[in-house]
């Protein structure tokens, strides 16, 4: 057991120092240019259908691999790959696009995300699938005291309302589950298993397509439905009234 959590400790410290923490957040500036692009080429579109919208990006991205799937293909001078110098460009492209996607999707639902800390814990949480919404839900019955989460939709707690001196405690339990599925020690370094995650013998493209839609399907459970309008940072000056709004 000590042994195991040694490891584990030294997993983490790697995964910091190696900068792999920079792949799941996204500068706030990048994500609200990705977001009032897509209101521009969708000016009458409601918050569902930009998210909706979000979600067809956000796969097709993934499925289609490389280098490209990264944020640098949505937001220029986003991308990572090239500082961190790390081999395994299509699973660093696919941490960065679901950053951009899941900090994309909050901001639509009026949850700013700037911070780097509570913007990676709600990638890692959502990349883990129903496990990585049982620890936060799990995490916020001990936090209230009542043994029942007191928000069905988790998102907002990650992001917003769980108080900052509590949210180290919560990101490292994220964390040590998702280290524990995505990543192995290879000498002195971290290397990430290749996504898909979590979709076994199935590899390529399709593969990729599956984890995709998992992480759509979770986060639309960690938020819930859109809201009826838009925050004030995204609106549209004289913008067309949206359908359904």
């Amino acid at each position: 057991m000590g042994d195991e959590q040694t490891d584990q400790n030294g997993l983490a410290e790697r995964w910091t120092k190696q900068g792999f923490d920079r792949l799941l957040s996204v500068h706030r500036p990048a994500v609200l240019a990705h977001l009032r692009s897509i209101r521009k080429h969708h000016p009458t579109a409601s918050p569902d259908e930009v998210i909706r919208v979000l979600e067809r990006r956000y796969v097709t991205a993934v499925t289609a691999g490389g280098a490209a799937t990264g944020a640098a293909a949505f937001v220029p001078g986003v991308g990572t790959v090239a500082s961190i110098g790390i081999s395994g460009v299509e699973t660093v492209g696919f941490l960065e696009a679901s950053a951009l996607f899941a900090q994309s999707v909050a901001e639509v639902h009026g949850i700013p995300t700037e911070d780097p800390e509570r913007a990676s814990t709600l990638v890692m949480a959502l990349m883990l699938g129903p496990s990585g919404a049982s620890i936060v839900k799990q995490f916020a019955s001990e936090v209230s005291g009542t043994g029942k989460p007191r928000n069905a939709y988790w998102g907002d707690l990650v992001t917003k309302t769980l108080p900052t001196t509590m949210l180290k405690t919560l990101t490292d339990r994220v964390k040590k589950s998702f280290l524990k599925r995505f990543a192995a020690r290879q000498g002195a370094s971290v290397v990430l298993r290749a996504v898909p995650f979590g979709v076994g013998a199935v590899v390529g493209g399709a593969g990729n397509r599956i984890a995709g839609q998992r992480v759509a399907k979770a986060t639309r459970e960690a938020f819930g439905p859109a809201p009826a309008g838009f925050p004030a940072e995204i609106q549209l000056p004289d913008a067309p009234k949206a359908v359904g709004a």
